[in-house]
């Protein structure tokens, strides 16, 4: 199955609370950008997203990298639905020698998971650029 991703540094001005926290909106925006990705694939549109339900999971700050991930499981007539998933996958080493200094997480942490549904009107549909079977989880 193609996943829609987007890998990105959360930077201090991502962060909106005190000790760097990033605020949940961060997660929200970068879901966004994941499924316009995945609408371009189905269908050559950006089209137009809804979430429906969004789980945060953990704390994201400033200066870690969340892998934004997102895959399609059903396609109607002009809706789609979408699972999506953010990861931190590299965080800044606290009290470590340089203040630059970052490591890869051995488990990347699941900071935030939600679902969706996007709508491309009919007459925006320029079709999958991909075979479907490669976009769909179960190919309906």
């Amino acid at each position: 199955m193609r996943k829609a991703l987007i890998r990105i540094r959360m930077s201090e001005h991502d962060a909106h609370y005190g000790g760097g926290l990033v605020d949940g909106a961060r997660m929200v925006q970068l879901f966004g950008d994941v499924a316009t990705e995945l609408m371009i694939m189905s269908d050559g549109d950006e089209g137009l997203f809804r979430t429906e339900t969004v789980e945060f999971l953990a704390p994201v700050y400033a200066g870690e990298y969340i892998e934004a991930v997102g895959w399609l499981t059903n396609r109607g007539n002009t809706s789609r639905q979408l699972q999506l998933e953010a990861w931190k996958v590299i965080q800044p080493v606290k009290d470590a020698e340089f203040p630059s200094s970052c490591e890869y997480l051995k488990e990347p942490v699941l900071v935030a998971k939600a679902t969706g549904t996007c709508v491309v009107p009919k007459q925006c549909q320029r079709g999958p650029q991909f075979p479907l079977e490669e976009i769909l989880t179960d190919n309906k």
